[in-house]
């Protein structure tokens, strides 16, 4: 086990090395989890179903959701096409 002061130093020295100052001086990145958050995020909006992503993060589907559901964009276009379908949603796969 390492102390987290220990793994903060060595993640600010990492950064240091590989970014340009600019992108270090920037928050990409700027805490470990940082990187966690940007993935679960991305993976959200690329439609990654909620049950598999909270299984992969070791959340639950209602604790992803509760912390993640604000960062999802770009779906409401689409939503809204398959409301005025009638509610014709597409058929799940078959298992």
């Amino acid at each position: 086990m390492l102390a987290g002061s220990v793994i903060r130093r060595a993640w600010r020295t990492a950064r240091r090395e590989v970014l340009d100052p600019q992108e270090c001086a920037s928050p990409l990145g700027k805490r470990v989890y940082d990187l966690r958050h940007t993935c679960l995020t991305t993976w959200l909006n690329d439609g990654v179903p909620p049950a598999q992503l909270a299984e992969w993060a070791g959340n639950s589907v209602p604790v992803l959701l509760a912390i993640y559901a604000r960062c999802i964009v770009g779906h409401l276009p689409d939503l809204k096409k398959l409301i005025e379908a009638g509610g014709d949603l597409p058929d799940l796969p078959k298992r």
